[in-house]
């Protein structure tokens, strides 16, 4: 999958190693792709490239500490030409200015190289543009809930006719709403591009990054900005859907969205390296689901957390290589997975003990979650859909379990900094039966670990949270012969699995490539870091030319798989990273 993001805060898109726009929904992160050639299968539809004559190698990389791209292509006779790709991204007025736009520089190096501009877009997820309307220096399609406006100083004709042409100056092309621009496309995309640098530039000098791989936990950072809606604060797992798990599996999901757990960790590496804002809005969007929720929560919200996710296949897509089906939306919104309420809680505690946040939270908005403790308590003996969201099957996680836990404990922790005394006591109570009850029945003597479920019978990668969320300490036995069960059982050529069972699709094929990034770390736990580093060492060797890791990959070849690029994995660069890292004083002294 060597495909590599751009994006903005509002919009994210997907540029393949040959400078072809493939994925790109507009106006925003869970919007109608408008470049979808990355599920058109074998139909030549749904992009941006430039197609160089004689075009002899290509050549593509990130501008240092940015999100913007550049690719370089040569052709036989020595002529070259660069492009440039970026979605604006600085401040401007006094705030943030990230349209929903696009902006392609395409400049020529050497010689003067002919090429053809093919602009492709569909609407309503694979339909070819219904209109398309010239002026003067723009073309607009048409045939969605929004137009999308292509405005150009190349010579439209040979846009629209896909003609081949001589390229003796560079031309610009950006793609947004159906709005003119107040100066010339040039102008405005060269004053547009230089911010975009200096502020992604100036946001990577702001971070507590590491001694040991910078560039790439800087690249893995970047990328979860590009997965923040910044309008709302929410986090989608991925900007893209359907990019199946493994081949023809059907394991095609809508990671568009916003899941709770999984934000929990991209909050977690990015205060880790001083990134407080995302963490700051990210609260704000959480804060609104705690007081708008009537009914049981959801562990998956929209970017804007009441929309609907209901979800459905489009047959106007043949999918990513043609292995459908397409989906929209993710049925995982309906299903009961009683970890929300502990990643909700984790969550909105930030606003109790960080100080850095403008407001802090207080007895009010602690009451206000308090029914999702008692929710938990009632909830954690009951079996559930579990966080690899099985959808012909419940049971009573011990993952789900130790999240309601985690509900309790964490309340009891901001009661008694809020010096509420009955409160904190009741709560404490609380977690410490629930704490007994799930480390009795989680234990399997045959297994000599702890099973992915209550009085469960089988291993699963998830138990390896368990110390980090405070349910047992590392050090704990049960803990240390739980990681030699997973390292034993659950590992695939050096890769673990999330479990081995068959589920609803059948023997899983592919490793969750954050289970990996657990193992580490709990190796590291328990006192193994040199085998942590060598498996963290080797875990970025399968980053792709980008520096991406989509969410799983195949343990024999180490192919990637899965949506792509992945939250959890990007995240996991960062924590693993700075845990495993030596220190700035034991990196200058070797």
């Amino acid at each position: 999958m060597e495909f590599a993001p751009i994006g903005n805060g509002r919009i994210s898109a997907l540029i393949d190693s040959h400078a072809s726009i493939v994925w790109w929904c507009f106006p925003q992160l869970d919007a109608d792709p408008v470049f979808s050639r990355l599920l058109s299968g074998n139909d030549e539809k749904g992009f941006c490239d430039v197609r160089m004559s004689g075009r002899r190698s290509t050549t593509s990389r990130y501008l240092r500490n940015t999100a913007i791209l550049q690719t370089e292509m040569s052709d036989d006779a020595g002529n070259a030409i660069r492009i440039t790709d970026f979605a604006p991204r600085f401040s401007q007025y006094e705030r943030l200015f990230h349209p929903p736009q696009i902006w392609r520089r395409i400049e020529p190096v050497a010689g003067i190289p002919q090429v053809t501009l093919r602009v492709r877009p569909t609407f309503n997820y694979g339909i070819t543009a219904k209109r398309r309307a010239t002026g003067s220096n723009h073309v607009t399609f048409t045939g969605g809930t929004d137009d999308l406006r292509l405005t150009t100083d190349a010579p439209l004709s040979y846009i629209v006719e896909e003609a081949p042409f001589a390229l003796t100056q560079p031309i610009t092309l950006m793609f947004g709403p159906d709005e003119p621009l107040d100066a010339a496309v040039d102008t405005v995309g060269l004053k547009f591009l230089n911010l975009t640098k200096d502020h992604w530039q100036s946001w990577v000098r702001g971070l507590g990054i590491p001694f040991e791989w910078q560039s790439e936990i800087i690249r893995a950072a970047i990328t979860l900005k590009l997965c923040s809606f910044e309008e709302t604060g929410a986090i989608i797992a991925a900007p893209t859907t359907s990019l199946p798990e493994s081949p023809n599996s059907g394991r095609n999901w809508d990671y568009r969205y916003c899941w709770l757990r999984d934000a929990y960790f991209v909050i977690k590496a990015l205060n880790r390296l001083g990134a407080t804002h995302t963490m700051e809005s990210y609260v704000n969007y959480i804060t609104s689901i705690a007081i708008d929720a009537t009914g049981p929560l959801k562990p998956v919200y929209g970017i804007v957390h009441n929309a609907s996710l209901a979800e459905r296949t489009v047959d106007t897509l043949a999918g990513y290589h043609g292995m459908g089906p397409v989906r929209v939306g993710n049925q995982a919104a309906e299903q009961t997975q009683h970890d929300s309420y502990g990643s909700i809680v984790l969550g909105v505690s930030h606003m109790f003990i960080d100080e850095r946040l403008p407001r802090m939270g207080d007895a009010a908005l602690f009451h206000s979650l308090e029914r999702f403790g008692h929710q938990a308590v009632a909830l954690f003996l009951e079996p559930d859909a579990g966080l690899w969201e099985y959808r012909g099957r419940t049971h009573i996680h011990t993952y789900s379990a130790t999240m309601c836990w985690v509900a309790c404990d964490r309340l009891a922790r901001i009661a008694r900094r809020l010096k509420l005394a009955e409160r904190a006591a009741y709560w404490h109570t609380c977690a410490d039966k629930m704490r007994a009850k799930i480390l009795d029945d989680a234990w399997n003597p045959k297994l000599n670990a702890i099973a992915g479920a209550l009085e469960g019978s089988e291993l699963d990668a998830s138990v390896l949270l368990l110390p980090e969320l405070g349910l047992l300490p590392a050090s704990d036995e049960r803990f240390v012969a739980t990681c030699r069960a997973i390292g034993r059982d659950l590992a695939r050529h050096g890769f673990i699995m999330r479990y081995t069972a068959a589920d609803d699709f059948g023997l899983p094929e592919t490793a969750f490539l954050v289970c990996q990034f657990w193992y580490i770390d709990a190796l590291k736990s328990i006192n193994r870091k040199d085998e942590a580093r060598e498996l963290f060492i080797d875990l970025l060797q399968k980053r792709n030319a980008f520096g991406m890791l989509s969410e799983d990959i195949n343990p024999e070849t180490g192919q990637l798989w899965g949506n792509h690029p992945q939250t959890y994995s990007m995240a996991g660069i960062i924590n693993s990273g700075i845990s495993l890292s030596r220190t700035w004083e034991q990196g200058w002294d070797e």
